[in-house]
């Protein structure tokens, strides 16, 4: 738990460093996950570029089904594939997140709720389109206390 922590504060720090940048995207994203079995809505910020190839895209996710409602921050970082001749850009990453867990029980048992730091393992592709935005399509693997998989897609809208 100790090096959970100690990378979520590692994490964090350029996180802060980056809050002080204008984001250059933002946009909705849906799908769903596995364990709990949920529809995902959320969006996300794409900061743009920290280092060469690697994006900062923090994101928020609400999932609903499976007699829980899940609410999940992320910090995720994508470094990102180019391909001559190709306009697909495949990208891979990873990150961490905070999972609010609210599960509905039937009476007589009462609701319960937790709160999990776990990480995440992503892979991606997103492809821009003609007005300038960006399409995507990402799977997320969950490692710890959070939902296992996601599969998501969105769109990135420029600033």
């Amino acid at each position: 738990m100790k090096r959970l922590g100690c990378l979520f504060a590692f994490l964090l720090l350029p996180a802060a460093a980056w809050a002080a940048v204008q984001p250059n995207g933002w946009g909705p994203r849906v799908g769903f996950s596995a364990d709990p079995d949920q529809l995902v809505l959320g969006g996300q910020l794409e900061m743009g570029e920290i280092a060469p190839e690697i994006d900062f895209t923090p994101n928020l996710e609400l999932g609903f089904g499976d007699d829980a409602t899940v609410i999940a921050a992320n910090l995720d970082l994508h470094y990102r594939f180019q391909i001559s001749r190709s306009q697909w850009s495949p990208y891979v990453g990873a990150g961490l997140g905070i999972a609010f867990i609210e599960v509905n029980l039937d009476p007589p048992f009462r609701d319960k709720s937790d709160t999990n730091v776990g990480g995440n393992l992503l892979l991606g592709a997103q492809v821009p389109t003609q007005a300038g935005s960006r399409f995507f399509a990402e799977m997320k693997f969950g490692l710890g206390d959070v939902p296992d998989w996601k599969l998501l897609v969105g769109w990135n809208f420029k600033m």
